[in-house]
């Protein structure tokens, strides 16, 4: 398809599925559910800040939800992925292997601790990073040294961790990175912000690595306004919960605390609409996946763009269904005309690597990102819960 008019019927074709003739958002939150019950009960309560019944509960959901034995709320996604980092002794200097194909949050998370990242390249069929892009770039660039450290070959600058990104809720291949990460001693890390209710072998994501992040920003598949949830074991949880609230020691008078902590910590009020949400969340997956399989019907036999489909073996929660382009002429032809028709669609994250703060940046051959990053079309992908078979 070469020119607007080859849209059309995509376009209408988007139309149907939200029945509406109105300005039609990339990924709008829905809520039918008990938000406002809960909200009011906690304007009602006064406990609307950091300290309330929704928040212990909210932690305790996601956690029975993702099978994590522990969840600890944060602020936002990126604060979760901060401490994250920390906990996983990540110091300034170190490097921290990831995904140029990311959220810049991604990236910036990793800066905040003084280290820095280092962009290997991911996999077509994941859009995730690739274990063989990166475990090529560690046999070329790294070495363990006697401790079983594992540092740069020149430089000596130590390899802390590896952060992968499940993007657009597609499960990277977590075997092969927790493989990888296992043999050169790197701290797995993963940003599972966009895949709540996303299973790679019937295992939720965030729950492979050392620790895992979420996030219910607005536009993911719940939302609590703003706000972010670490996934980890029993010990580093216990920790997650102490840094993120300020490091202070329990006491019921005294105001004592034993490091630099963050008051990264989820108002109650947030917590509640999150709670309210959850109990909603695997009809919002079930919707959502229903309209990815329209989607990849409807453009198997009506236009030469491909659809993204979850690898083999996960269940994708499909937050942002996807489409690749010929080229990049087609992607900026698609991306006008739905502009044009009152359609939100959206190219992927400009790559991290062409970012002024990240340009210096270790990196390897990037040959799929940049191939992908010049393709990729973000369709409409809110839950039609209408339309659930």
């Amino acid at each position: 398809m070469s020119d607007s008019l080859a849209f059309r019927g995509l376009i209408t074709f988007i139309r149907d599925q939200y029945r509406s003739k109105d300005f039609i958002p990339l990924h709008a939150p829905i809520f039918h559910g008990r938000e406002k019950e809960y909200v009011s009960e906690t304007i009602e309560s006064t406990f609307v800040s950091s300290v309330g019944a929704f928040v212990n509960r909210f932690e305790d959901d996601i956690a029975s939800y993702t099978g994590s034995p522990k969840a600890v709320a944060t602020v936002n996604g990126t604060a979760a992925l901060h401490a994250a980092l920390i906990l996983a002794g990540v110091l300034e200097g170190d490097l921290v292997v990831t995904q140029a194909l990311t959220f810049v949050a991604t990236c910036n998370a990793i800066s905040y601790c003084g280290a820095q990242p280092v962009f290997v390249d991911v996999d077509r069929h994941t859009l995730g990073l690739s274990p063989k892009a990166l475990g090529n770039w560690l046999d070329e660039h790294a070495r363990l040294d006697s401790d079983g450290v594992c540092r740069t070959k020149h430089g000596q600058r130590v390899i802390r961790a590896c952060v992968p990104m499940h993007t657009f809720g597609h499960p990277c291949d977590l075997d092969g990175l927790s493989s990888i990460c296992a043999q050169w001693g790197l701290a797995l890390v993963e940003d599972a912000a966009e895949s709540l209710g996303s299973l790679y072998h019937e295992r939720h994501t965030g729950t492979f690595g050392l620790l895992g992040t979420l996030s219910f920003n607005g536009n993911k598949i719940i939302t609590t306004g703003g706000g972010g949830m670490i996934l980890a074991g029993t010990g580093l949880g216990a920790r997650a919960k102490h840094l993120t609230t300020t490091a202070k020691l329990p006491h019921p008078v005294a105001f004592f605390h034993d490091e630099v902590g963050f008051n990264y910590r989820l108002p109650n009020i947030n917590a509640a609409l999150g709670c309210a949400q959850l109990e909603q969340l695997e009809q919002f997956v079930d919707a959502k996946r229903a309209l990815a399989g329209r989607y990849a019907a409807y453009l198997s036999s009506n236009s030469g763009l491909i659809f993204v489909t979850e690898p083999e073996g996960c269940r994708s929660n499909y937050w942002l269904n996807a489409v690749v382009c010929e080229d990049e002429k087609e992607r900026n032809s698609l991306l006008d005309a739905t502009a044009a028709a009152g359609v939100m669609t959206r190219p992927v994250w400009q790559p991290m690597h062409l970012l002024p703060m990240f340009k210096e940046c270790p990196r390897d051959d990037l040959t799929m990102t940049q191939w992908l990053s010049a393709r990729i079309v973000n369709l409409p992908s809110s839950a039609p819960l209408d339309r659930i078979p």
